[in-house]
C-alpha cells in the first residue's frame, strides 16, 4: 500500500511537472512569435519596398533593437524576450552569454549530423527562470546581408551601422541564432 502511494505521488508530481513545463513552453513560444512576427513582417516590408535590400539593413540598424523593446514592454513583468548569435551583427545589444553559446552549439551540432528539426524547440531551467529557445535559420533571402556574396552598397551599410559585423558568410539553413524568451518563476 505505501510502495503504490509513493508511486501515485510521484506520478503526480511528475506530471505536474511536465505540465508546468508544457506551458511555460508554450508561453516562451508565444512571446518568440511575437518578435519574430514583428521583426519579420516589417523587413519584408522593407525588402519589397526596397528590392536591393539597403532599407532592410537600415531597418535592422535604426529599429529593431526599439521593435525588440517595444515587444518586451508588453509582456509580463516576469518575462522578457531577445535573440541573440554565435556571430553577432550588434555584440553591445545581442550578446551571447554561456548558455546561449552551448545551446547554438547544440543546434550546429545537430544540424551537421543532420539530426536537426526547425521545431527543435529547447527548454532550459536556469535558476530561477526557465529559457526557451526557437532556432533561426539562415534563409536564402538573409543571404542577401548574412551571406558571402553581399553587395558592396549593403556592405557600405552594414559597415556604417556596424563597423565589428561578424554575422557574415552564413549559408542557406545553418543556424543564424535564436531567440529566446525567459520566463521567471512567479
Amino acid at each position: 500500500m505505501k510502495i503504490n502511494t509513493l508511486l501515485l505521488a510521484t506520478l503526480l508530481l511528475t506530471s505536474a511537472s511536465m505540465a508546468d513545463e508544457m506551458t511555460v513552453k508554450q508561453e516562451g513560444v508565444k512571446y518568440i512569435k511575437m518578435l519574430g512576427g514583428a521583426l519579420k513582417t516589417e523587413l519584408q516590408k522593407e525588402m519589397k519596398a526596397d528590392k536591393t535590400g539597403v532599407g532592410a539593413v537600415t531597418f535592422c540598424t535604426n529599429e529593431a533593437t526599439k521593435l525588440t523593446a517595444e515587444i518586451n514592454s508588453k509582456l509580463p513583468d516576469y518575462a522578457k524576450v531577445r535573440r541573440t548569435a554565435l556571430k553577432l551583427r550588434n555584440a553591445e545589444k545581442n550578446a551571447a552569454d554561456e548558455l546561449d553559446t552551448k545551446i547554438m552549439q547544440e543546434y550546429v551540432a545537430s544540424i551537421e549530423a543532420k539530426t536537426f528539426t526547425p521545431k527543435d524547440i529547447k527548454v532550459v531551467e536556469d535558476g530561477d527562470v526557465t529559457r526557451v529557445y526557437k532556432p533561426l535559420l539562415a534563409k536564402n533571402v538573409c543571404l542577401v546581408c548574412h551571406g558571402s556574396k553581399i553587395s558592396k552598397v549593403i556592405q557600405e551599410e552594414i559597415t556604417k551601422g556596424y563597423p565589428h559585423d561578424k554575422a557574415v558568410n552564413f549559408e542557406e539553413n545553418s543556424l543564424r541564432g535564436v531567440v529566446v524568451a525567459e520566463i521567471k518563476k512567479h
